[in-house]
Formats: C-alpha cells, structure tokens, sequence
C-alpha cells in the first residue's frame, strides 16, 4: 500500500499544479492541514478540511509575486509520504525574495490524505516519518 500512497500524494501535487486547489476527492473528510510542526510559524496552528487547507493555501500564494513550488522527492514511509519541496517567490508586501526547501508529510488513511504536518528544515519532516 505504500507505494499507491506515493503515488495518491504525488497525484494531489500534479492536481494543485494544475487547479490551484486541493482536491477534494482526495483528502478525508476529516483531513488537518497542520502548521504547528513548522517551527516559528505565528499565524493559526491547524486548518480543518479541503476548506482549510484551500484557506491556507490561497492566502499563502496569494502573497507572493511569482510564487512556485517544485517537488524535489517523494519519500515512502509506509502510512506517511515525505514531501521535500522548494518554494521560490518575491514577497508581495516586502520585495524580498525567497528560496526555501521545506518538508511536508503526509499521513494517508484508506487511500486518502488525511493530515499534513509542515516542517521547516526537510530533515526535520524525514525524522518525524522515521527515516532520518
């Protein structure tokens, strides 16, 4: 089952590349977009749903002039999928830019997305999955 969990969070990154939106035929009704792992973010902790995470993720980009995010590894961790990923943009409200690898794992539940916890420093986020 692992594998088809590679395959189900790579499948939810091709879709908000294409959409913008996450899909939700993909997440469980109870998915959590969790922000509380990432070290020294000040702004809510936890979004409940796609609704959440839509929440989240439009604010978010919607910052940003040129905004782009490349997934540079999928990593298989059984019931959880390592997301290593780097984000480019320039800051709407500062001009500064910004390039930053990052870390999202997610923990699938019968085929489905049903958290994501972010981490701040990749090594982090393979540690918290046990493959660091």
């Amino acid at each position: 089952m692992s594998r088809e969990n590679v395959e189900i969070v790579r499948r939810g990154y091709e879709q908000f590349r294409a959409t913008g939106e996450v899909q939700r035929d993909l997440v469980t009704p109870d998915f959590v977009w969790d922000m509380s792992t990432f070290r020294g973010w000040p702004e809510q902790q936890t979004y409940e749903g796609a609704d959440g995470a839509r929440e989240f993720l439009t604010a978010w980009t919607g910052a940003w002039e040129d905004w782009t995010l490349e997934v540079e590894s999928l990593e298989d961790a059984g019931t959880k999928v390592v997301a290593v990923l780097r984000q480019t943009g320039t800051s709407k409200a500062t001009g500064l830019a910004v390039d930053m690898r990052f870390a999202q794992v997610w923990t699938l539940r019968e085929g489905l997305q049903a958290r994501m916890e972010m981490y701040a420093d990749p090594d982090e986020g393979l540690k918290a999955a046990g493959l660091a």
